[in-house]
């Protein structure tokens, strides 16, 4: 009888312990103790599995905005206040060493209008050639006159008859690099003329003043160091 009993009991437990689910099939709800595997870990994802979206928060970027690289505006290369001969200093007429035939004294300035050159005669046949602005339709003239002053950086008074003619000039400029009459100025006589110097190269060669000769600064400061007070100047 007592066989009996105990056999009912332990048959009973067994059915309870194969009855009760595995602790360990419960997922992921409940980690596996140190040392085991969990199932899940051995089974190859499904489907749904695969496709199920992921919930994890992401960092934002964002695209930085595109700046547009600067292009600078195309500079113009022989109009305005923009001109290559004047930005590097160079002469539309480099002064030159030439044969000159015609029988004038050392030192004599001849001045050929037409052809907007000025002669420094050296003597055995040579002359030293510059070139030159000279005065506009109207304003150019011809005559013998003689070196009468030379200043180095020269004010400047526009005449009466300027004015008249353009009445937005200043009365009065002094020397210096703004100065329409250059670094030098050598007079003629007791006429308003002048051979001076000018920052506006690019005129060189042209008909643009209201009587005068104008040079570059460095043609002029080398033709006021060679010329002498009284020199003859002759302009043709």
């Amino acid at each position: 009888m007592r066989f009996r009993v105990v056999s009912a009991t332990a048959l009973a437990f067994i059915l309870i312990v194969v009855a009760a689910p595995s602790v360990y099939s419960q997922g992921d709800n409940i980690p596996a103790p140190v040392g085991t595997t969990s199932p899940a870990s051995n089974i190859a994802p499904t489907s749904a599995t695969a496709a199920a979206p992921d919930v994890r928060r992401r960092e934002v970027v964002r695209p930085k905005p595109r700046v547009k690289p600067r292009v600078e505006p195309a500079q113009p290369i022989l109009t305005g206040e923009f001109n290559l001969l004047r930005l590097f200093g160079i002469s539309a007429a480099p002064r030159s060493t030439v044969a000159f035939s015609a029988n004038y004294k050392a030192g004599t300035i001849v001045i050929h209008t037409h052809e907007r050159r000025l002669y420094l005669i050296l003597g055995n046949g040579e002359a030293l050639r510059y070139g030159i602005g000279v005065g506009r339709d109207g304003f150019t003239w011809r005559g013998v006159q003689t070196v009468s002053a030379k200043r180095e950086w020269p004010s400047w008074t526009p005449p009466p008859e300027m004015l008249r003619r353009r009445p937005d000039l200043p009365r009065y400029m002094v020397g210096g690099h703004d100065n329409p009459l250059g670094a030098r100025a050598i007079y003629l006589g007791d006429t308003l003329y002048r051979i001076h110097g000018t920052n506006e190269y690019d005129t060189i060669g042209t008909g643009v003043s209201s009587g005068c000769f104008r040079m570059t600064n460095d043609d002029v400061v080398d033709l006021y160091n060679r010329v002498r007070l009284g020199a003859t100047v002759i302009v043709q």
